[in-house]
């Protein structure tokens, strides 16, 4: 489905804001030198007309000029990171340029009128209330950057972020102060420019933030306790995410900014498994003589096999500048990106445009914003890697017999006497990699015209409207050539998949701001309105030559599926200042979901938070050591909706699935049949106490805050057991229990040093965070809680628990008995319950995947035209559960198969397991780890080409080391669920490695 009308709409508002050019008054321009306390000239300054978006930035030597000036009186701000904000009079004349000379900026590392970026609008930072963090540019991770998170992972305290795995374009999982939630999604709410986005994700796209260029953003800020967060009421329990894209300002000249980077990514680990001489030894030495016939001669590494030495390629170019009054800001990038396991790929080209012009004597602002972005994946198998730790190190890669093995391209298989595949075994994992081409095209559009007016008559009133759109489509299909072990006899497999997702937005609010003598207030109230259409076409599946269905007598009786979600809501927020020092912010929302059954739709999310700035008060006020001291506090309620199918309330038929089908003569039909549903749905309520203190010492050459919280959800939105016959299924999604998170959060800035030639600013940042499940409403006795987690070895076996008193997803597993010589006795656990029988009521609950302690360090040191900076983040007291080891680390694959083996990791030698102990809590292992996660090294050349241009060289180094004594390939570990569009942490298996990953990169501005 086309939507031209996006584009017309934006050509129209161009033409527009370039039409009323000519109807404003006459103009004349300001320069100027701005410069430091030694008299040195200050390139990179932000010099901006108050009031207005007519600005510019110096250049190399501090010098600025600023057109189109309106006549008359203004006050000319000009401010830089680490200087006091200046604040020059002057008076335009038409026609005609004024010079104000030198303007000198004193150093000064308090930000207090910086303006931070809040719910619907922003506030200065000496005003906030609530837990704010806010990420600039300059401060983002270095290095080939794939995915928007990445560009704040360790900087912000108690934000965790763990990418799932090392492929292009993983999804990631952030989580703000720990899970608030059970079964319902415990992801952030992400606003771009103005616009909530989707949270779930689109067919064909890994992670749906992979479709935004994180080249394009200038600030990320995350909003973490309620007292912050529920202007956004209906999904931010779980925090917000507000990202800000560049943007050109009125008056400065036309710039072009030209980056590149050539990346180099290799595997920075593997899985310790054994050679081909030493597995061969282990089965001869074990007594498995039947199996000596099945080993090889070759030495294959199958892991080196499949992974590879991968480049990226990642260019991007941008034009900024004002055409007369309207400010703009262009780019357009491309990424190349190959992943570390062979076949895998990652294609992106993204096109950005804002225009904010400024109309009717600036008293209309209008922001426009159009992000497009066209991705090509080339995904892989992940059991592709696991089988390349299982496959035989003694088999070669190729066949030698090549009769035998030509059938399946001359890929080494284990085959039967007839040359069929052997049921039992798996695939050669080179082959299958070779063989399987999943590939899908996925494009998406997110803009938004926001008009933000002035009032007449009314100073200090104004009124804004935000129209946006978020539209995905998403489409792909996986070829299996005829040649693939597991299709051979299916001869091959074509399927395909499509999907189309429609965001609508519509926000309006008031909003009047007003000041009596040394009391500031501001209040406004507004109106949201957002929907999600999500479809799908159903589609039969092929032959590889893509005419033969692989069911032949199938029929398609449901042609596609649709849904729909309206999130419909009222809001308020007033904010009050007397003196600078009393501050307080109350907000209220009314959220209504078409999610839940009518009567149960409404819900109301209140919050206040106060704050007193200590060091506006008497005692304070001239007060060298001190150069900031506020302390915070706030309550407030958020919600949760987002869980299941947006039907799961009413009564309803859905499309069975291949198992399930009915047989009508010689053909077979899908059936459709009932599901279960609960029509007593509600909100998940998290209630969110908060206190801070915001502090700075030494003109805030040291600074930071320190916050400490309790979240408390209720009414869970949780997947509950039912008792048979009550319902039509087993079990369902229903409100039940809560969850209490308590925590403190410690963030601290120091410059060390500052002067003409060094500069060195450091950064730490801990979080702990304590999650306990407190109820799980009326249950059995014995109920040992709800399994999750689920692992391999078993059917439906499962390894985590959510139980009352426990955290959430702990690990529920059996207590090891080791020998005198610390060696696991196999099979040997402790009876817990004393009832002489050690089975599945012996479990116990121990440990928790999500770590107690998040950490982060940053270091960034200059010297004139050096630089070097680095990030270390790391974990403390997350426990991973080894599901590879405890899959195959035992003898009993070589015991009980016929005509193949399965290699052992070297984890064998310290358990001699003949069978599976996958219930040991010998698997869970302890995860802390301490990542350097980038290393950058940066040289500013300086200028070239008739001093017309400069240019910025940076080499990096990405996952440079790891410090774990998880013994797995990465105590980092998650995995996402496709079916329930959520996270599992803690659960190693079938993971695909991290790289490392070196970069060389440069930067031109012209």
């Amino acid at each position: 489905m086309k939507h031209t009308y996006l584009a017309k709409l934006l050509f129209l508002l161009l033409f527009v804001c370039a039409g009323f050019t000519g109807a404003f008054a006459q103009t004349g321009s300001v320069s100027g030198r701005v410069i430091d306390e030694k008299g040195e000239g200050l390139p990179g300054v932000t010099a901006l007309v108050e009031g207005t978006t007519l600005g510019n930035s110096t250049n190399s030597d501090g010098t600025f000029s600023i057109q189109n000036v309106p006549a008359g009186p203004h006050t000319l701000i000009i401010s830089y990171v680490g200087f006091t904000s200046l604040r020059q009079p002057f008076t335009s004349a038409s026609g005609q340029n004024v010079a104000l000379g030198n303007l000198t900026l004193n150093e000064n590392t308090t930000l207090l009128n910086e303006a931070v970026v809040v719910g619907y609008g922003t506030q200065r930072r000496q005003d906030v209330t609530g837990s704010v963090a806010t990420v600039q540019a300059k401060d983002f991770v270095q290095g080939q950057v794939t995915n928007p998170e990445q560009l704040v992972q360790g900087k912000i305290a108690g934000v965790s972020i763990t990418t799932g795995g090392g492929a292009p374009g993983a999804p990631a999982s952030v989580r703000i102060r720990g899970n608030s939630s059970l079964n319902a999604n415990n992801d952030p709410l992400y606003v771009i420019d103005g616009v909530p986005v989707d949270k779930g994700g689109i067919s064909g796209a890994s992670n749906p933030l992979t479709l935004i260029n994180p080249n394009d953003i200038e600030s990320v800020t995350v909003l973490k306790d309620a007292s912050a967060t529920a202007i956004y009421g209906n999904r931010a329990s779980n925090g917000v995410i507000l990202v800000t894209t560049k943007r050109g300002l009125q008056g400065e000249k036309l710039t072009v900014n030209l980056s590149s980077q050539t990346s180099v990514s290799r595997r920075a680990n593997e899985y310790d498994v054994l050679g081909a001489q030493e597995f061969s030894d282990i089965i001869r030495a074990n007594g498995l003589g039947s199996q000596v016939a099945t080993l090889g001669t070759a030495n294959t590494d199958w892991q080196s096999e499949i992974f590879r030495t991968a480049a990226t390629y990642d260019n991007n170019i941008s034009l900024t500048g004002s055409f007369k009054k309207v400010p703009f800001r262009v780019s357009y990038g491309n990424l190349n990106q190959e992943g570390i396991v062979i076949t895998n790929k990652l294609k992106r080209n993204t096109g950005s445009i804002s225009l904010t012009p400024l109309l009717f004597d600036d008293r209309l602002r209008i922001d426009i914003n159009a992000k497009g972005t066209l991705v090509d994946n080339r995904f892989i198998d992940n059991a592709q890697v696991g089988n390349a730790v299982l496959y035989d190190p003694t088999q070669p890669v190729f066949g030698t017999n090549e009769m035998r093995y030509a059938p399946y391209g001359g890929y080494f298989q284990f085959l039967q006497s007839n040359g069929n595949p052997l049921g039992q075994a798996i695939g050669n994992p080179v082959a299958a990699l070779n063989n399987v081409n999943n590939t899908s095209d996925v494009k998406r559009l997110i803009g938004n015209v926001q008009f933000d007016y002035k009032i007449h008559g009314i100073e200090g009133l104004r009124a804004n409207l935000n129209l946006g759109t978020d539209i995905s489509r998403g489409e792909g299909s996986t070829v299996t050539n005829l040649a693939d072990f597991g299709n051979y006899l299916n001869q091959g497999r074509f399927t395909q998949y499509n999907q189309d997702k429609d965001m609508r937005l519509l926000e309006a609010y008031l909003a009047y701001s007003k000041q009596f003598g040394g009391t500031k207030f501001d209040i406004q109230g507004g109106y949201s309105y957002q929907d999600f259409v999500t479809k799908n076409d159903n589609f039969l599946d092929y032959r590889f030559d893509r005419t033969t269905l692989v069911n032949p007598t199938a029929v398609l009786t449901v042609p596609g599926g649709y849904s729909k979600l309206v999130l419909l809501s009222y809001f308020g927020r007033t904010t009050l200042n007397v003196k600078d020092r009393y501050l307080l912010t109350a907000t209220v929302r009314n959220d209504n979901t078409s999610r839940f059954l009518e009567g149960n739709r409404s819900g109301v999310f209140p919050a206040v938070g106060l704050g007193w700035r200590l060091k506006g008060e008497e005692f304070l006020k001239d007060n060298n050591t001190f150069s900031e001291l506020k302390l915070r506090g706030g309550w407030g309620r958020t919600g949760q909706q987002d869980i299941g199918g947006v039907y799961d309330y009413l009564p309803r038929y859905v499309t069975g699935n291949a198992a399930a089908q009915y047989q009508l003569g010689n053909g077979f039909v899908t059936t459709l049949r009932p599901s279960g549903y609960n029509r007593d749905l509600t909100w998940e309520t998290t209630t969110t106490w908060n206190a801070g203190i915001d502090y700075g010492f030494l003109d805030d050459r040291i600074s930071g805050a320190i916050d400490v919280y309790q979240r408390t959800s209720d009414d869970l939105l949780s997947l509950v057991n039912v008792p048979a016959g009550a319902n039509l299924t087993n079990q369902l999604n229903a409100n039940i229990g809560s969850l209490r998170n308590r925590g403190i959060e410690f963030n601290i800035n120091v410059v060390p040093v500052r002067s003409e030639d060094w500069n060195w600013d450091l950064n730490f940042n801990v979080a702990y965070n304590r999650n306990k499940i407190t109820d799980l409403g009326q249950q059995q006795e014995g109920f040992a809680g709800y399994l999750t987690g689920g692992i391999p070895g078993g059917t439906g076996s499962t390894i985590q628990v959510n139980s009352v008193g426990s955290p959430s997803n702990a690990f529920f597993v059996r207590q090891q008995v080791y020998d005198s010589n610390g060696r696991p006795i196999e099979g040997v656990y402790v009876d817990q319950n004393g009832d002489g029988i050690v089975n599945e009521r012996d479990n116990y609950r121990y440990k928790q995947p999500a770590p107690l302690t998040v950490l982060g360090f940053s270091s960034n040191v200059s010297y004139k035209k050096l630089n070097l900076s680095f990030l270390l983040r790391g974990n403390v007291g997350n426990y991973v559960y080894n599901s590879v080891a405890a899959n195959i680390g035992n003898l009993s694959n070589a015991q009980s198969s016929s005509g193949f083996l399965l290699n052992l990791p070297t984890d064998i030698r310290n358990t001699g397991f003949r069978s599976q102990q996958i219930f040991s809590d010998y698997y869970v292992e302890n995860g802390s780890f301490l990542r350097c996660e980038n290393i950058t090294l940066g040289y500013n050349v300086g200028k070239f080409f008739n001093d017309k241009a400069t240019l910025r060289l940076t080499g990096a180094v990405q996952n440079a080391f790891l410090i774990t004594d998880y013994t797995g390939l990465d105590p980092e570990v998650t995995n996402f669920n496709t079916t329930d569009n959520r996270f599992e942490a803690g659960i190693d298996n079938n993971f695909y490695p991290r790289s490392r990953t070196f970069t060389f990169g440069f930067n031109v501005g012209f």
